[in-house]
């Protein structure tokens, strides 16, 4: 059911692996909730049955988020039994999903005293499913801030604040917790420190296939803030030959030109006007440019070369879908010769593949390393690539199942901006306007050639060069999309946040909680 599954069990669990139990642990604001969602996202990804429990979505949902910061305070006995109660709450239900076959259960909460996460241990093991804490510490006060004024402003429990009181407000909540703090020292358990945001990591006593998945993971994750946009490449001189790799048309370059200025200029923008906690303009983060070795890819993206401040890498995996002996056809011409194919297509989309060809799972298990550098990279990145490969990315960023991937649209001349949350992937789509004046083509592309080192187009298509509009790329007519950096259009992010509690089962916390006085704290 998932993009890069290794493969199938009817149990849904992969039967070398055991169940296993990731824990959290750390002081407020040191990334636990960024890491818990992004390791269920590359979990489900990988094809293992995962959840994440959140003990503060237990808490916002039973008594809501008119609470004062002193509630969350282990030093208030008044609010001791309400808090334990709600943990035990999130703990049963992860419990009762164990025994429903889930295999990767997530428990994001702080667990911050020895005693509480013995107790976590006793109640795992006792049902067969080996803890693994995921300790998260940062002694460095820039990361804290900037992570309280990125995230946790934004999170529900602040909703309609003023972001300066609800700084303070989370500050104080910090302070509460830090004299009750123990860090992991038990040399038994099995336990991974994260220390300030990723600059090392500690792990101990790590075994098996999925904890060894898991340690990898970790350390290629950040939670720094970062932008990640996806662009189609430019229209070639032989869109329909995938063995012809043939270079970029000249509305492709045209593209390729608009393309660049666009994102140079949105971004100029965007640190501008950024609010920060100083009024002063945004540091702009470098930008890098990832494409594959194909040429109508390479080339479009060859056109950032001229700026050296910005890298453009090629990656051989971010190639699109081998199409096999479909290669040239149209797709009349594919169910005239090939129905029964056709009709397992159909049937599923995401996994058939055609003679010599590669289907979408095919591509996926090839993107995993480019997953892992993605998580890794902290400079912005834009991805410039075949529409089957942004599918793909797509999906994995915003936690997609496997049926949607090869239905996704990612439109020609759109430049996507995605912003990786704690709580969600915030999207922006932006139509790139053509604004480029007159050009020289042919000179143009030599001159991209001898900065890229690049061997010119073959004779057969020099000739077919044409003069300034003379072709042009296509265009989806019937989405809307921004002309301007001014005034993006923006749609919803996508949440990967834990599902919520089932309405029964939050009638009967209501009802086991009853409305006591610590509700009204």
């Amino acid at each position: 059911m998932f993009p890069g599954q290794l493969y199938k069990t009817e149990s849904g669990r992969l039967f070398h692996a055991g169940a296993i139990a990731i824990i959290l642990v750390g002081l407020p604001a040191r990334g636990k909730t960024a890491i818990s969602r992004s390791l269920y996202r590359y979990l489900r990804w990988l094809g293992v049955q995962s959840k994440v429990f959140s003990v503060g979505n237990y808490r916002r949902q039973i008594i809501g988020v008119e609470l004062t910061n002193d509630f969350f305070s282990p030093a208030n006995k008044a609010t001791a039994d309400m808090r334990l109660k709600i943990a035990n709450a999130c703990l049963d239900d992860m419990v009762q999903w164990f025994s429903q076959g889930g295999q990767v259960g997530i428990l994001d909460g702080s667990n911050t005293t020895a005693e509480r996460r013995q107790e976590l241990v006793e109640r795992f093991k006792a049902c067969n499913v080996q803890p693994m804490f995921i300790e998260t510490i940062c002694d460095n006060p820039a990361i804290v801030d900037a992570n309280i004024r990125s995230v946790k402003v934004s999170s529900p429990d602040y909703v309609g604040w003023d972001r300066t009181d609800a700084v303070n407000d989370f500050k104080r909540r910090i302070a509460n917790h830090e004299p009750f703090y123990t860090t992991i020292s038990d040399l038994s358990l099995s336990f991974v420190k994260v220390i300030n945001a990723g600059e090392r990591i500690m792990v101990n006593n790590a075994q098996g296939f999925l904890q060894s998945k898991i340690v990898y993971y970790l350390t290629n994750l950040h939670i720094s803030p970062r932008t990640i946009y996806f662009a189609r490449n430019g229209v070639s001189l032989n869109e329909y030959s995938y063995k012809a790799d043939a270079p970029l048309a000249p509305g492709g370059h045209r593209y390729a030109e608009n393309l660049k200025n666009f994102l140079l200029t949105l971004r100029e923008n965007t640190a501008t006007s950024s609010p920060t906690s100083s009024s002063t303009p945004e540091t702009q983060r470098p930008l890098t440019v990832w494409t594959s070795s194909r040429k109508r890819s390479f080339q479009t993206a060859a056109h950032f070369l001229d700026h050296e401040e910005i890298i453009v890498r090629q990656r051989s995996v971010l190639a699109e879908r081998n199409p096999g002996v479909c290669d040239q056809m149209t797709p009349e011409e594919i169910e005239e010769q090939y129905p029964d194919e056709i009709l397992r297509a159909k049937a599923d989309p995401y996994r058939h593949r055609f003679p010599r060809a590669e289907s979408y799972y095919d591509l996926a298990n090839r993107l995993e390393m480019v997953i892992l550098e993605l998580e890794r990279e902290k400079n912005d990145v834009l991805i410039v690539a075949h529409e089957s490969v942004l599918r793909c990315l797509y999906g994995y960023l915003n936690g997609l199942p496997e049926s949607e991937i090869p239905s996704l649209e990612i439109p020609e001349g759109v430049l996507l901006e995605l912003t990786p949350t704690a709580y969600t992937t915030e999207e922006r789509r932006h139509r790139i306007p053509d604004s480029v004046a007159s050009v020289n083509w042919q000179q143009q592309t030599a001159n991209l050639m001898c900065l890229a080192g690049n061997v010119p187009a073959s004779p057969m298509y020099m000739g077919q060069y044409m003069p300034e509009g003379g072709k042009q790329i296509r265009h989806e007519g019937s989405t809307t999309f921004s002309s301007s950096t001014s005034s993006p259009s923006s749609t919803p992010g996508l949440s990967i946040a834990p599902s919520p509690i089932t309405s029964e089962r939050h009638r009967q916390l209501k009802n086991e909680f009853g409305q006591g006085p610590a509700l009204a704290v």
